[in-house]
């Protein structure tokens, strides 16, 4: 019996040859997320991402938090404030830091504490440079409460 391949067969193949691609394509570097005392709502996520041929971070979601957003973090008429944004492009070959101060992933309604040593899930919604949609999976260190940069920074402080 001879194979055939149906122009939808060939869509999913062609999909999932996309889907590997783009993962393939982004690369996480040292994710983590800020911990947290009682009852505090809300933390950041850290990281560094690379795109080998252009993307954009265009959302992230974790089950620890009932809200997850790309903030910014800038200064505006000399205060420093913070906006949501709906993309960040992620420049073909250059890693783009995710850190306190900067841009970030903002967890929100956070559903308990986040202790220093326990890992947070988050999923990164990255755009292709075709459009496609892309979820990369990421387990993020919860780091200290007072953690403000590099696993080396913190390694210092011990």
């Amino acid at each position: 019996m001879k194979a055939t391949r149906t122009p939808l067969a060939m869509a999913l193949l062609f999909s999932l040859a996309t889907t590997a691609a783009l993962a393939a394509d982004v690369e996480v570097r040292d994710a983590w997320v800020r911990g947290t005392v009682t009852g505090q709502q809300a933390t950041g996520a850290f990281l560094e991402i690379t795109s080998k041929s252009g993307a954009a971070l265009v959302g992230a979601t974790s089950p620890a938090a009932a809200i997850s957003e790309i903030h910014e973090m800038k200064m505006d008429g000399g205060v420093m404030k913070m906006r949501p944004v709906a993309r960040l492009e992620l420049p073909a070959g250059q890693p783009v830091q995710l850190a306190p101060g900067g841009y970030h992933v903002m967890l929100m309604k956070l559903k308990q504490p986040l202790k220093k040593g326990d890992s947070v899930p988050l999923t990164l919604h990255i755009e292709g440079p075709d459009k496609t949609m892309q979820a990369v999976e990421v387990q993020a260190a919860v780091r200290d409460l007072t953690a403000s940069g590099s696993s080396a920074g913190e390694h210092g402080k011990h």
